[in-house]
């Protein structure tokens, strides 16, 4: 019953007896067993000092435990609540046990209304009340104790003689037993009397098993005391609506009534029966309740008795040191754990890829991250890399329709055009870092950067050589145009441009870019990146275009003071040192940057490049074409006319 209602905490007191202490102790086991934490236990028998009942109610009423159960004797238990009585007592639910739970002289602590407790099942015994009843004042008179009996009930004196001692009238025959109210007449709560006729009756079946077999019974037979013991082994028959049997151990079939004190209406105290134990039914069926319980402070809300509050969800037990195991601390599950129920001792670390909830009751799975087309990042990286590309497509048409002017001709158009088509190239493949990684977008977001990167920077190259070139072509005597004309200018293109492509396939070859879910970065989601792979690869590609870009600076920056009308040198020295600058920071921004940001980081890399490259190398030369067409004339650009410094 304890267990059924959820008290952990409660207080035990018992008589200092046989009765008291042997099922005190079975109950203790139990709720050892149960998880139940007893406050305290404590012992009175009624011969004993005052100053130990003393002891024992004062144990009691500073106890917090608000669930006593009582394993006492009617003797015992009156005094003990008696003493009790001397003070206001504390609100408590007393669980009672068979021996006072029915008792009608206990109504009078009304304290204890509310209390439960099991009690041997009541029964109606056929012809029990007529036997009662059927009793004359004759046969009263031949007991002394039916003599005392029929006298104090009717106020009269069964002796003839009259003007007894007694000081009673003599009674004339008239009384009426049925006329009657008191416990001899009441019938209705017969317990112990209903285990006596039970009792009887299994001796008689035990002796009848000796006596007689199926044809005939043996009078004479010598009855053993070993032999009714072992025949009551085996008894088995069902009387007045119960069944008696036992076991191997002697012991009966548990079968108990739930009886809780009750406040009627008139104010008296009635024990009416709200349940029962029956350990023949089923297990886990063996506790029933039939109607609603009132307890002690009259409702029919279930008292809570713990020591500490139950732990939700989310929480953990942590048992209080030098206390009873009810006694504990809820703390919080530790970061990546759960715990799913009520009073759990443990908390459960998530899968790998799910995480806690907020209240870290659930596992849930872990939102996966990416630089997505759809978010703010995403809209505006893609708005730049489409307004690059336009801006590329844009000069290329300004360059073609004016492809026959000086400005266009004089700055090797071809290796112009092609510069163009690789910076078109530069800011479309941006475009492939943005969205849910994929085997094939790792692979082609990385190797297309490379390869075009690297055709944009040997056109820079190329352009840069022409410059050196066409300066000593124009000193007396020289030839060395014939050394780098437009085949050679193809070749070294071609050239640098299938190293890199080299390097990508040997990259792809033999360890490829593929789709991770990386987890170890942030707890709580998932990163979804292209892991590189090789990483020898990946800084095989950038360390490729880092030379080439230092080449190209070098060579430019040599060539910086050079005529300043023909010079397009200096414009290329601006955007190799923009060139330079970005991708030197873009390192240490790579290496730091988290989760979806490394992605943006590469991107803004590639889109800042190539930007500074497409203005600084060709927004000059657009604006004189657009704006200062006077200056498109070969005669300015051959520094006929006086032109200001950088």
């Amino acid at each position: 019953m304890v267990k059924h209602f959820g008290w952990t905490w409660i207080g035990a007191v018992r008589s200092d007896s046989d009765y008291g202490n042997n099922g005190m102790a079975s109950f203790l086991k139990a709720a050892e067993q149960e998880g139940i934490c007893v406050e305290y236990s404590e012992a009175y028998y009624r011969t004993q000092p005052r100053i130990k009942l003393k002891r024992v109610a004062d144990v009691i009423r500073k106890s917090s435990a608000r669930v006593i159960v009582a394993f006492m004797g009617a003797g015992d238990i009156k005094f003990l609540l008696e003493e009790l009585s001397q003070q206001p007592p504390p609100p408590m639910q007393w669980i009672g046990s068979e021996a006072w739970v029915t008792d009608p002289q206990m109504m009078r602590f009304n304290f204890c209304i509310g209390a439960v407790g099991f009690a041997i099942p009541r029964s109606v015994i056929p012809g029990f009340r007529n036997f009662l009843l059927d009793l004359s004042p004759e046969q009263a008179l031949k007991f002394p104790l039916l003599t005392e009996f029929w006298e104090s009930s009717f106020s009269c004196s069964l002796k003839r003689q009259t003007g007894s001692s007694t000081g009673m009238p003599a009674c004339d025959g008239t009384e009426d037993l049925r006329a009657l109210q008191n416990p001899y007449t009441d019938t209705s709560q017969l317990r112990i009397t209903n285990m006596v006729y039970k009792a009887t009756y299994a001796i008689a079946h035990a002796l009848h098993s000796i006596i007689c077999n199926e044809k005939q019974c043996d009078k004479n037979i010598k009855v053993e005391h070993r032999r009714v013991f072992d025949q009551l082994k085996r008894v088995n028959f069902t009387k007045n609506y119960y069944s008696v049997s036992f076991d191997t151990n002697g012991d009966p079939v548990a079968a108990y009534e739930l009886v809780n004190w009750q406040l009627q209406g008139d104010g008296s105290v009635d024990f009416v029966t709200v349940g029962r134990y029956d350990a023949s039914k089923p297990k886990g069926q063996e506790f029933s309740l039939n109607r609603d319980i009132i307890w002690y402070d009259g409702s029919e809300k279930v008292p809570v008795s713990v020591c500490s509050k139950s732990c939700p969800p989310g929480k953990r037990k942590a048992v209080k040191k030098g206390r009873p195991v009810c006694c504990y601390d809820c703390i919080n599950c530790a970061e990546g754990e759960i715990s799913n129920e009520t009073d759990s001792l443990d908390c459960h670390k998530c899968q790998p890829e799910y995480w806690p909830n907020n209240e870290k009751d659930r596992c849930l799975p872990k939102p996966v991250e990416f630089l997505s087309w759809d978010e703010i990042l995403g809209v505006i990286l893609t708005a730049f890399s489409v307004a690059g590309s336009l801006v590329a497509l844009s000069i290329t048409l300004v360059f073609y329709r004016n492809r026959a002017s000086p400005i266009v001709k004089a700055n090797n158009s071809e290796l112009s055009f092609l510069l163009l088509f690789s910076l078109t190239l530069c800011f479309l493949c941006s475009l492939t870092f943005i969205g849910r990684p994929t085997e094939w977008s790792c692979m082609l977001r990385h190797t297309a950067f490379g390869i075009t990167f690297v055709l944009c920077i040997s056109c820079v190259l190329g352009k840069t050589i022409v410059v050196l070139i066409a300066f000593k072509a124009t000193l007396p005597g020289s030839n060395v145009m014939k050394w780098f004309g437009p085949p050679q200018q193809r070749l070294s293109v071609l050239g640098f441009t299938l190293v890199q492509l080299l390097i990508c396939v040997l990259w792809l070859k033999i360890s490829p870019p593929f789709p991770y879910n990386n987890m170890h970065q942030y707890k709580e989601k998932i990163i979804l990146e292209c892991s590189l792979g090789s990483a020898i690869g990946f800084w095989a590609v950038l360390g490729y275009i880092g030379l080439l870009a230092f080449l190209c600076f070098a060579l430019a920056f040599l060539a910086r003071k050079l005529p300043d009308n023909f010079n397009e040198a200096k414009f290329i020295t601006f955007s190799m040192l923009i060139f330079c600058a970005v991708w030197i920071t873009f390192i240490p921004s790579y290496v730091s940057s988290p989760g979806k940001f490394t992605v943006a980081v590469e991107i803004f890399a590639i889109l800042a490049s190539s930007f500074g490259l497409i203005l600084c190398i060709f927004a000059p030369k657009c604006f004189i074409i657009v704006f200062r067409p006077e200056q498109n004339t070969k005669k300015h650009l051959m520094g006929k006319v006086p032109s200001k410094a950088l």
